[in-house]
């Protein structure tokens, strides 16, 4: 009978301890929406405090808040059934994500494609002129053509250059320093590289001293400075690329070295035995093993330079010949405020992007990444 009464009094129990969790999570979120609202109108209203205070503020006050939402909104889903947990507590986790990219990327690039079909005001619908225009426009072929440059020659030099510098380090004893110096530039902004690279080109008229390292290193030889960017069109293009091959080929040494070292040491032993040369294993055994990570990491700077801005709009503002799609969109959307056109100029950037995206995400999906 003991245990029998026992029993019964079980499902009660549950149900208080229950009850109590909800309460205790619904105050939880109370108390955090206080904590947050709070926050907000202390950093909207705290004029002539010190700015070291109002940073570290905000640092606790968003990580906290943050931290004390998702706990509180976990515990109040775990209260309830496995079946009702299991269909919410995913959203939980995901659903502010998923409503900033909706707020901040879908709902921006259905306005923008509305917008590409209006005129220059925003007012009248012109249809397919705007993307005609695109394709027509001098400038924009001239963007065509340096985004070619960008895609071709700077992904194929990164790419090349970081599989020869990956193998090459990683027969090294000194491979974690020479990757190390290789990968800092990935440290500095793309506008910061760009001021650093404006002084290794920079020309200085006749008769002065020449204070630009290239132009500075060719006159100990004898040679005439030039000026290497307005100049040599369209073959100042390269002298920007060499900027992106110097970001990124840290990038393509440390994945590359890293899917290297993956290669089984007998396999690479057997082909030796077999009698094949060290050429012949890098191409028939090598590269076919990384083939993978190899493509990975060229879609992904291949992506890259389909965008490329900051150094560009740095370096040259897009004269001289070197515009290309992303700062002709620039100019036209925020300088001769044309909002048609310059939203033509980015849908048509956009699906330039979208095969190459997705092709990268099926092979990381190929490799299990995600």
């Amino acid at each position: 009978m003991q245990s029998t009464s026992k029993l019964s009094s079980a499902p009660p129990d549950r149900e208080t301890a229950n009850y109590l969790q909800v309460v205790t999570s619904l105050g939880i979120l109370i108390a955090t929406a206080i904590f947050l609202w709070w926050g907000f109108l202390f950093l909207r209203d705290s004029e002539g405090v010190n700015q070291l205070i109002i940073g570290a503020f905000a640092i606790v006050w968003g990580v906290a808040g943050v931290g004390l939402l998702y706990f509180g909104l976990n515990r109040f889903i775990e209260s309830f059934s496995d079946r009702i947990r299991s269909i919410f507590q995913p959203f939980i986790f995901v659903g502010p994500a998923a409503l900033i990219l909706t707020w901040f990327l879908v709902i921006p690039t259905v306005r923008t494609l509305y917008l590409s079909f209006l005129d220059s005001n925003s007012v009248n619908f012109v249809g397919l002129e705007n993307f005609v225009s695109v394709f027509t426009d001098r400038q924009m072929l001239t963007s065509f053509r340096n985004n070619l440059l960008w895609m071709v020659i700077g992904t194929f030099s990164c790419v090349s250059l970081g599989l020869l510098i990956a193998v090459l380090a990683d027969r090294s004893r000194f491979d974690r320093v020479a990757k190390s110096i290789i990968f800092m530039p990935m440290a500095i902004s793309f506008v910061g590289a760009a001021v650093i690279w404006r002084f290794v080109y920079y020309y200085s008229p006749p008769g002065q001293e020449q204070i630009g390292l290239l132009n500075a290193v060719i006159s100990v030889f004898g040679a005439e400075p030039q000026a290497w960017i307005s100049s040599f069109q369209p073959f100042n293009n390269l002298f920007l690329i060499v900027i992106m091959v110097w970001l990124q080929t840290g990038f393509a040494v440390v994945i590359l070295s890293a899917a290297l070292k993956g290669v089984p040491d007998d396999l690479l032993e057997a082909g030796r035995i077999d009698g094949a040369s060290e050429g012949r294993i890098f191409f028939r055994i090598i590269l076919p093993y990384i083939q993978g990570t190899l493509i990975t990491v060229t879609t992904t700077i291949l992506i890259f330079s389909l965008k490329i801005f900051d150094v560009v709009i740095a370096m040259t503002g897009g004269q001289y010949g070197t515009e290309v799609i992303a700062t002709n969109f620039y100019r036209q959307f925020f300088i001769n405020r044309n909002f048609g056109y310059g939203s033509a100029i980015a849908i048509v950037l956009l699906l330039a992007v979208i095969p190459v995206m997705v092709y990268n995400l099926r092979q990381l999906g190929k490799q299990e990444a995600f």
